[in-house]
């Protein structure tokens, strides 16, 4: 179940891309920089960490790709400034 897949700017959980049951969507700002805009877990699945994991997911990705991050979802960006291992890539 917690088998995270990448899409089209977005990873995500579930069978199909166009109806995950869990996602974080992303689109780029500019070749440096993606903004994280939304994060969405199905309620018989909160509670267990996946959104968690799933800003995980796309903070490596930024890292592998050299790239910052503006965080717009609330989530992503209260995730990011309390973890310390992700705030090197909030952009200013």
């Amino acid at each position: 179940m917690d088998d995270i897949k990448e899409g089209k700017q977005k990873f995500y959980i579930g069978d199909n891309e166009q109806a995950p049951i869990a996602e974080i969507t992303f689109k780029p700002k500019d070749a440096s920089t993606i903004i994280v805009d939304h994060t969405y877990v199905e309620e018989e699945l909160r509670g267990q960490g996946i959104a968690g994991k799933l800003v995980k997911v796309v903070t490596d990705y930024a890292r592998e790709e050299g790239k910052k991050i503006i965080p717009l979802c609330p989530y992503v960006e209260r995730k990011m400034e309390h973890t310390k291992e992700y705030r090197d890539l909030i952009a200013d």
